[in-house]
């Protein structure tokens, strides 16, 4: 017992070695993803450690922890929650004329003007009847946007507008498949996310785009389309 219990001491010290080398070269990004691999692998190895010497209370639990890092499994959010925490991830959803962006971490929603009359201009830096004669002019899909924006920045100003019969109600629509580019980009991931992390982020977003928390229905079945998206690409 005594020399596998060596060597997996000797592992997990490469393991923080290597780990210590690639902060001076990784961008925070692909740290963050690199140090909870070595993390996973190392809970793994020290819960294996824990079993050789008979410590199964605590070699289980840490188990099941690094498998979560890994990816292997579905870790509960209580576990997790202070070490991931999103540090300005961001989720983009485009069409013809808006792009909008959704902060993960205060629920901020922001968005420009793609083209015509105020092409780039912050939909912040617009009065509220501007974007209203400005709704008039979009296609369905960059309205539905524009409307999820509005519900944030001045609840209830539906009742202040005559909609169309079936307005408001109909899906927007869509042209093709939603491509892996863009689901990414709506669940605010990097490519090559794994399912773990896709989970997560759409637990994260439909909190605050769910229509029972009074989100947006047209953005909550964008969030479950890329989930869909993904994972099933994935498999």
């Amino acid at each position: 017992m005594g020399i596998p219990t060596l060597l997996i001491g000797l592992a997990i010290l490469l393991m923080l070695l290597f780990g210590a080398r690639m902060i001076a070269s990784s961008d925070p990004k692909k740290l963050a993803k690199a140090l909870q691999t070595i993390g996973g692998i190392g809970s793994l190895l020290l819960a294996a450690l824990l079993a050789l010497r008979g410590q199964f209370l605590f070699a289980v639990p840490l188990g099941f922890f690094g498998a979560g890092l890994l990816g292997w499994i579905a870790v509960p959010a209580s576990w997790t929650s202070r070490t991931q925490r999103s540090t300005g991830q961001v989720s983009r959803v485009r069409a013809q004329f808006l792009e909008m962006e959704l902060d993960h971490d205060s629920g901020e929603m922001r968005g420009r003007v793609l083209k015509g009359k105020y092409e780039n201009v912050p939909l912040d830096a617009l009065d509220p009847p501007t974007l209203l004669n400005l709704r008039d002019e979009f296609d369905a899909e960059s309205r539905a946007l524009l409307e999820a924006y509005l519900d944030r920045r001045t609840p209830g100003w539906r009742e202040n507008v005559e909609e169309d019969a079936g307005t408001g109600s109909r899906e927007p629509p869509r042209h093709g498949p939603m491509t892996e580019e863009e689901a990414h980009q709506i669940l605010g991931l990097e490519a090559g996310a794994t399912d773990a992390e896709i989970r997560r982020a759409h637990r994260s977003l439909m909190k605050k785009l769910h229509p029972d928390q009074g989100g947006s229905t047209y953005l909550a079945a964008r969030v479950n389309e890329a989930k869909e998206t993904l994972l099933r690409r994935h498999h």
